[in-house]
């Protein structure tokens, strides 16, 4: 028995003299590389044979074993139960069905609902810090929109220290903006001679303010007799007043009128005086234009034109060199001139013509008749009989 347990120390001292071997060698074995000494199955097998030697030869299966430089190194997935990470894959698009309807049930119907959102499109306006006025004009409340010709003027109600008011804008537009801030505004609006002044209140809100004018046309024509023969158009014209109760207070509107012309007016009663020539045929009427309206007036003259010469017998050449003198019954001069001719328009009555050439005086009266134009001769036999002074 003591020779028996003298032999199983001696293996015992044996195996651990072994085992440090074993160790060493591990150890020399981990400085060449992690890798080698933990897949190196040295110790492994020192330790199963050691302890199935002493134990009788049983496998109690691998045991753990770490080198010194494992807490440096990252274990190995494949060794720990965790799978290997692999590159991301392209997968191609999967195909939807045609329709989002199961067989068999009815399609979900959803009004007032649209397909997509829908672009919204923004006002310019609405980023402009100040919001336009925009004017427009009408001849009376029922009229339409006048389409031009109209002047615009812009002032602020504010006066400055002179007392006017400053001009802020002007526009010859038919329907202008202007692009001003909230405040109160003066608008003076002008077409042709017809014109207005109106106040507005701007609130800065888009507003458009339409201005009622109250004006209407004028179209003015003559005749000459009352048979209705038209007047020569290059020898008329008029000459519109404000109405008022005496002439001297009348207000010149317009003055030489061509006829046909339009006239804008304002509504309202008005003096017109029609002058046919440039003598003394004269007509006058007062005419009244209403709003949105074209107001059309003939004025009716009594006169003619007259051609006046110095002649040797009826139907002979006239004689140059003739000053002439045109009176009227009562003696006053209504025109003078010097030709072989002289020509001018009068009213209806009777005149007296004087002819003075080389130091001899001739006359003649004569008798004008309405729309009847002729030749006035004064013979050379026509002199004026003088006395001689003693």
């Amino acid at each position: 028995m003591e020779i028996l347990s003298f032999v199983m120390r001696a293996c015992i001292s044996i195996a651990e003299t072994v085992r440090v071997i074993a160790v060493a060698f591990a150890l020399v074995l981990a400085g060449a590389g992690p890798s080698f000494s933990q897949s190196s199955p040295l110790p492994d097998f020192i330790d199963r044979g050691i302890e199935g030697f002493l134990s009788g030869g049983s496998d109690k299966g691998p045991n753990v074993y770490a080198s010194p430089s494992a807490n440096e190194l990252l274990p190995n997935s494949a060794d720990v139960g965790v799978p290997q990470m692999k590159s991301l894959r392209t997968f191609d698009p999967i195909a939807l069905p045609d329709s989002t309807v199961a067989p068999g049930m009815s399609a979900l119907d959803m009004p007032n609902l649209p397909a997509y959102a829908p672009q919204l499109n923004m006002d310019k306006k609405a980023f402009r810090p100040n919001a336009e006025l925009v004017l427009e004009a009408r001849l009376s409340e029922e009229g339409e929109i006048v389409p031009g010709g109209i002047v615009w003027r812009l002032f602020s109600a504010v006066p400055q220290l002179q007392g006017r008011s400053t001009l802020i804008a002007t526009s010859k537009e038919a329907k202008p903006s202007f692009n001003v801030p909230p405040g109160a505004y003066i608008v003076h609006a002008t077409f042709g001679r017809a014109g207005i002044v109106k106040r507005i209140d701007f609130n800065g809100v888009n507003v458009k303010e339409v201005v009622v004018l109250g004006a209407g046309g004028l179209k003015l024509d003559a005749t000459v007799s009352s048979e209705g023969q038209a007047a020569t158009e290059s020898r008329l014209k008029f000459d519109i007043f404000a109405d008022a109760e005496r002439d001297s207070e009348r207000e010149l509107i317009a003055s030489g009128v061509a006829p046909g012309e339009v006239v804008r007016l304002n509504a309202g009663l008005y003096h017109v005086v029609s002058t046919y020539g440039s003598i003394n045929a004269r007509t006058q009427a007062d005419i009244r234009v209403e709003a949105g309206k074209l107001t059309e007036a003939t004025l009716q003259h009594r006169a003619a034109q007259q051609t006046l010469k110095l002649v040797r017998e009826h139907g002979g050449e006239a004689i140059a060199g003739t000053a002439w003198t045109v009176t009227s019954m009562s003696g006053d001069i209504l025109r003078k001139s010097a030709g072989a001719f002289a020509s001018m328009v009068l009213a209806e009555g009777d005149y007296m013509a004087v002819a003075r050439n080389r130091e001899t005086t001739y006359q003649r009266s004569f008798s004008v008749k309405a729309g009847e134009d002729a030749d006035v001769e004064i013979l050379l036999s026509d002199l004026i009989e003088t006395s001689s002074e003693d």
